[in-house]
């Protein structure tokens, strides 16, 4: 089997090396831009460098290719694992239809799902959502819900921040694991979630004001905050939660004070996008955060960042009052250099991937992680690469 890996990314790079170990995977592609020649040989130096004896690079502008699916044939493919920007997903996607090849992908559904029909018809399995969140989170509210006879509320919570051992080392208490324009993005993104039987919003301005984040616990990491993180509604009806549901939510995950310090940026202004003038010259004051933030907020060689993940479903089982809680930590691994972010989404892809060429997913269409990945195989797959998890239930007054 063939995979294709569109994007040379932190996340792509773990991607590629988790199927570098792959028994089913014989050949790999790793597609990227590569703008430059130095680019090019610089991405064949790390793949000598890491001894990856299956993986080749492929020049590909994805955005600027009029005949995609011809590529991905002409590659001959088995699979499609998109780690690019979210605006390309739909692109490659449409590509994959017409080729005839599944396609996998951390992203968000979102547009992704106007395709479902298409993917049905032509019998071709388009699996979007398959990183950390979402992606383990819903395999882990499936388990979950699946516990419960009645559910009354389903919680999830996740984010990357750097280890405890090396916080205090970064001005802010974090460090950057992921794209930094997109975490500026997300900071001022609406939550949407329920509340007591209701229907809540949370403005973006408003996500780290007092009243909106609270703070939980991880055995041997420690507390946390956890303010609000995007539509967690849109999972009502994923989940198949009924009208006995009063409590649906999403958070982000950082260290203690970091809610009250961007809370003063927002009210500063300095998240908006709407240019200000500097000396002649038009900027975004988000942008100009993040160009002035980036180089200063990076881990040192052997720094190490913790993914953190937890879902909490509670409800009725046997009639009695019950909290079904699963946690994942893992750390980044100092040995590839692969980052707990770079692990937890890019190994999840070429989880889904394999699962998919092995015959384990089979389903067409737009699917989800909640519906369509075989949950106990997963986790155990997950566990197997090296990161924790435990699960308990309580017995609630």
């Amino acid at each position: 089997m063939k995979a294709i890996v569109l994007g040379m990314g932190q996340q792509g790079k773990a991607t590629i090396h988790d199927l570098e170990s792959s028994d089913i995977i014989k050949k790999i592609v790793a597609a990227d831009l590569f703008p430059t020649e130095e680019s090019l040989a610089e991405a064949n130096r790390f793949l000598s460098t890491r001894k990856y004896n299956k993986t080749s690079t492929l020049r590909l502008n994805v955005s600027e290719t009029k005949n995609l699916a011809d590529e991905f044939i002409a590659a001959q493919v088995d699979v499609v694992i998109c780690m690019l920007p979210i605006a390309l997903a739909l692109t490659v996607a449409r590509a994959t239809l017409k080729a005839g090849i599944p396609f996998v992908s951390s992203n968000y559904t979102y547009d992704l799902a106007q395709l479902h029909d298409s993917a049905v018809k032509s019998n071709n399995i388009i699996l979007p959502e398959m990183g950390l969140d979402p992606g383990i989170d819903l395999v882990m509210g499936r388990l979950a819900v699946d516990e419960l006879d009645v559910v009354h509320g389903l919680n999830s919570y996740g984010g990357g921040i750097p280890a405890p051992e090396c916080a205090d080392t970064s001005p802010i208490r974090y460090k950057i694991s992921w794209v930094f324009d997109r975490v500026l993005d997300v900071y001022v993104r609406q939550g949407e979630m329920m509340k007591r039987g209701k229907r809540f919003s949370v403005p973006g301005t408003d996500l780290f004001k007092e009243e909106n984040f609270h703070e939980i616990e991880f055995d041997g990491v420690g507390k946390v905050e956890a303010y609000p993180n995007g539509d967690a509604l849109r999972y009502i009806k994923i989940f198949g939660l009924g009208s006995d549901l009063q409590d649906m939510g999403r958070y982000a995950l950082r260290w203690t004070g970091h809610s009250q310090f961007w809370r003063t940026m927002v009210g500063l202004g300095l998240l908006e996008e709407k240019p200000v003038t500097v000396d002649g010259v038009k900027v975004s004051p988000r942008a100009f955060l993040s160009k002035c933030l980036t180089p200063r907020l990076q881990f040192g060689n052997k720094e190490r960042d913790v993914a953190l993940l937890r879902v909490e479903a509670w409800g009725l089982k046997d009639n009695k009052k019950v909290k079904v809680t699963y946690d994942l930590v893992d750390y980044r691994d100092t040995e590839t250099g692969l980052f707990a972010m770079n692990r937890t989404v890019g190994f999840t892809c070429s989880i889904a991937a394999q699962m998919i060429l092995s015959g384990k997913i089979t389903e067409p269409g737009v699917l989800s992680p909640v519906h369509h990945v075989p949950p106990h195989e997963f986790m155990k797959e997950i566990e197997a690469r090296g990161m924790q998890v435990d699960h308990k239930i309580e017995v609630m007054e």
